[in-house]
């Protein structure tokens, strides 16, 4: 009998095994040729094999976390670990209510005025309507007299939550096996309200809080745990007398939560009511005149489901910190659970910062919309990392600082094979446009790969012959006008350094004293002979230009250069005004290395609207110039520096 290759699951191997195998029996010898009735037989089999073991191959796939691609597999696998993927999010906005008129103050008039669970506003975003609700009640603080009517106040700011506002309810029978599954798709997990209620007990019963962790539970801890089922549904579990509260039978679950369009609902910003309010005495109140509402935060932060990408990466980390913020890789993971917003984190320990600063660790989190995080949700993150942090650390959210990376690219192309070389251009802006949106950018610790950018320029069209191409690195720096300040970039990259200067480039400002529009320039340290002495620094000055276009040294000594470490430092400083908008002075060097890497804190990001794209026609591939004299005389090539002071 031949030897048999188990492991070859090709049709074609599969076929030529049978035949070897029939082969070797004597008692078939009519097969082996391909008008044979028995060769009909053996691709069947052979087709019934493969098929077999293809699904075999995808079903032991599905077993694994990191193989598996269906995402009711992915959940429970996920779940295996004690992971729950984030469900959708609600876009939420904050409002603020008026004061409501309860009429001519009486005996009867409410205490307070509560706000029912349920639609509270509609908005408008693209012609579209969106509902907009509230999970729980909300209570006004205090009924106030102002001449002879009294009114209702609400003083706290009002979340309101894109969606539909639902309520399920199921009856605990103990005598089958019963689950509590919510039959709503696209639920926000994080608006689930549960309360229970004992068995003849009239009430709504007592609201159970939900839990992630049972290891501080007892059995009579009124909790509840949610997981993810099949078809993005949620199931709800409780106790069972060990690990939280047992049910008993005929107990009432009520169970209430906001469906939500997610990200579809980002965007309204103007809200009519059209909520209900109950008086202190459970009955509806009806007010009198319309109740204006004022927009405190526009509708943002919806998200859709986590993908099945996300959950494969977060699930063994977040087990592996088993709800514990010890290392960096630990805040990643939990960070990623309570603000579900992060694109990309990163997560540097005290001991790393310079000065060190032992007992800190320092946090920068790029939101998935938009730059920078709210005020509000940094105090959020900060509260909830106390459950998982170690004793003694403290947590600092800083601001997000991105590394922008520009490029200036001569594009040559020959014109018998490009009929617009506008459109050849259309074309190159959306290729690096689509590589900006890469993985291996925008992200902390991303890279920009020279190489790749290079290759995608030249293979955009077979009329482009080449490309040469520089790479511009640019940190924004945020100025405190009219404020004696002191500022320091680090672009953690080694900067390129012409020794007769102008490798630190601005666009313009003002400072105190002069009136002048000022630029930042650089001068490299130099030795006896007027060459550099090694050191890898250099000092900042501030100058401007004259009536004849001359430098005038406004500032010599303001600041230093580190060309090795790519950090520019500023001295006490008074800027009073900024040529860009939002007091943003933008600083530009060239790095040494044409690929750039984000460090510890940095962000990476592609910015192709900075950036110069020029369309060249190669005179030397369309035949105009074949001896090249007009190719290396008028065509400019490439420099680091090109001795221009300001930033364009």
């Amino acid at each position: 009998m031949p030897f048999t290759q188990y492991t070859s699951l090709d049709f074609d191997d599969i076929k030529a095994q049978i035949k070897d195998f029939l082969r070797s029996n004597s008692n078939f010898t009519d097969f082996d040729f391909e008008g044979s009735n028995f060769s009909v037989l053996i691709d069947t089999l052979a087709y019934n094999t493969y098929i077999n073991s293809f699904n075999a191959n995808l079903v032991a796939n599905e077993a694994f976390l990191d193989s598996a691609t269906i995402r009711e597999n992915v959940v429970s696998l996920a779940r295996n670990i004690g992971y729950v993927p984030r469900s959708r999010r609600a876009a939420t906005a904050t409002i603020k209510l008026d004061d409501i008129d309860l009429g001519p103050t009486t005996d009867a008039t409410p205490r307070f005025l509560s706000l029912r669970p349920g639609l509270v506003c509609v908005g408008n975003s693209e012609n579209t309507t969106f509902r907009f609700s509230i999970p729980e009640t909300i209570t006004s603080s205090a009924v106030k007299t102002i001449g002879s009517n009294s009114f209702a106040q609400f003083d706290d700011d009002i979340t309101i939550y894109e969606g539909t506002y639902l309520t399920r309810t199921f009856s605990v029978d103990t005598s089958r096996d019963q689950r509590f599954i919510l039959d709503s798709p696209n639920i926000d997990a994080s608006t689930l309200v549960v309360h229970v209620a004992d068995p003849n007990q009239v009430t709504i019963g007592r609201k159970y809080s939900r839990v992630d962790n049972i290891l501080t539970l007892n059995k009579n801890s009124e909790i509840y745990l949610a997981q993810e089922v099949q078809d993005e549904k949620y199931e709800i579990l409780f106790g069972d007398g060990f690990f939280g509260k047992k049910l008993e039978n005929g107990t009432t679950i009520r169970a209430s939560y906001i469906v939500t369009d997610g990200p579809d609902g980002n965007g309204p910003s103007n809200f009519s009511f059209q909520g209900t309010f109950t008086k202190d005495d459970g009955t509806f109140f009806t007010p009198s005149d319309t109740v204006t509402t004022t927009t405190v935060t526009n509708a943002s932060r919806g998200s859709e489901v986590e993908d099945v990408s996300s959950i494969k990466y977060f699930a063994p980390r977040l087990y592996s910190a088993q709800y514990r913020a010890v290392t960096s890789r630990d805040y990643e993971a939990i960070i990623n659970q309570i603000y579900p917003q992060t694109e990309s984190v990163a997560v540097i320990g005290g001991e790393e910062l310079v000065p060190p600063q032992f007992g800190k660790v320092q946090i920068s989190i790029k939101p998935k919309n938009g730059t920078f995080i709210s005020d509000f949700d940094k105090s959020q993150i900060k509260s909830k990392l106390k459950n998982y942090a170690i004793a003694g650390i403290n947590s600092e959210i800083v601001d997000l600082k991105i590394l922008y990376v520009e490029i200036d690219s001569n594009v040559y192309y020959d014109p018998s094979k490009v009929g617009s070389p506008i459109t050849l251009r259309t074309n190159v802006i959306n290729a690096l446009q689509n590589y900006a949106t890469n993985v291996e950018m925008n992200k902390f610790g991303g890279r920009f790969k020279y190489s790749k950018v290079n290759q995608l320029i030249d293979r955009i069209n077979d009329g482009i012959t080449s490309n040469i191409t520089k790479v511009i690195i640019r940190r924004d720096l945020k100025s405190l006008i009219n404020q004696f300040a002191q500022y320091e970039l680090c672009f953690g990259n080694k900067f390129y350094i012409n020794p007769a200067g102008y490798n630190i480039k601005s666009t313009g400002f003002t400072i105190s004293g002069s009136s002048s529009t000022a630029f930042l320039t650089d001068i490299p340290n130099k030795d006896a002979a007027g060459n550099l002495d090694g050191s890898m620094k250099g000092t900042i000055s501030v100058v401007s230009r004259d009536e004849k276009n001359n430098v005038q040294v406004l500032l010599k000594d303001a600041g230093l250069v580190d060309y090795k470490k790519g950090e520019v430092i500023l001295n006490t400083i008074n800027i009073t005004s900024t040529v860009a908008q939002n007091d943003i002075i933008e600083i530009q060097a060239f790095p040494d290395s044409n690929d750039v890497i984000g460090l510890k804190d940095l962000f990476v990001s592609l910015d192709i609207s900075s950036s110069s794209i020029n369309m060249l026609k190669d005179v030397i591939a369309s035949g105009e110039d074949v001896s090249g004299v007009v190719f290396t005389r008028d065509y400019y090539t490439s420099s680091y520096s090109n001795g221009v002071l300001e930033r364009k």
